[in-house]
């Protein structure tokens, strides 16, 4: 006797369950989980890494993404602009910017910010604005593109009726398109922020002071002095304490605007006067 279509999806849907937890018992019984004890749980491993991990490792990286989350925004905006500029120079530049940073890996703009910089120019960089240069940079790139498509998705009748009303063209710009936009962008920033709490990992390249190791340093150096990975484990539960609440933010905001979703930069015409 032939199965409706909702009958057949049932059934295959029961033997993919029968078949997944068929898979998880046999990883359950073929795991020594006395191996997995000792290389990932040790509790004593665990235990010293506190109050540390979360007073110096935990408090750094909110620091670091946050500052490298405040130099890409402001850089972001000025580059979305130039991208959409009517002068010819500005786009180029903005281009030629957003393109290199994009391609270039984060890995590559902390050792020139903390090592080649210094020794051509001589100069002399703090660790935070190392970092906040190193990780604003690279974000900038990415948030220009996210900040062009939230203005671009903003209806153009709302700057022809401002125009209308003998607005000019840039305070309608900054008080009616962009806090529009950046209700629309707000998903994808915070998107961005977490990638950035995720890079911020990389200041362990530059040799820092212990008060200002982040997780994956902490995690490194505890590493060091234990047989097991039970650090890098709590590192990265420390990571998750993080990248959660603002996943869950993302999806909030997402919610509050209605789902709506930035469409892209070559979807809408905008053009800004620079």
């Amino acid at each position: 006797m032939a199965l409706s279509k909702r009958r057949r999806t049932q059934v295959l849907r029961v033997v993919q369950y029968v078949v997944l937890v068929a898979v998880v018992v046999a990883l359950a019984l073929l795991i020594d989980w006395q191996q997995v004890r000792r290389g990932f749980l040790d509790a004593d491993a665990a235990a010293r890494l506190f109050p540390g991990v979360i007073l110096t490792g935990l408090k750094n990286t909110v620091i670091y993404a946050a500052l490298g989350f405040a130099v890409g925004l402001a850089l972001g905006l000025v580059l979305a602009l130039m991208r959409m500029s009517s002068v010819g120079p500005y786009r180029w530049l903005a281009t030629a910017y957003i393109e290199f940073f994009r391609g270039v890996p984060a890995l590559l703009v902390f050792i020139a910010f903390g090592f080649g910089v210094p020794l051509a120019f001589q100069l002399r960089f703090d660790t935070y604005s190392t970092v906040a240069l190193s990780l604003g940079l690279v974000g900038a790139a990415y948030m220009a593109e996210t900040i062009r498509a939230g203005i671009q998705a903003v209806p153009k009748g709302q700057v022809e009726a401002a125009r209308s009303l003998g607005m000019p063209a840039g305070m309608a710009l900054f008080t009616i398109v962009i806090p529009q936009a950046f209700r629309i962008i707000l998903p994808p920033l915070t998107n961005e922020l977490i990638l950035l709490t995720k890079d911020s990992s990389l200041v362990y390249l530059l040799g820092v002071a212990r008060d200002e190791y982040e997780l994956t340093k902490i995690g490194r150096e505890a590493l060091n002095v234990s047989p097991n990975l039970t650090p890098i484990l709590v590192a990265g539960l420390c990571y998750l304490i993080i990248t959660i609440p603002l996943s869950q933010l993302s999806r909030y905001l997402e919610r509050r605007t209605g789902g709506k979703r930035i469409s892209s930069p070559e979807s809408a015409g905008l053009e800004v006067k620079a």
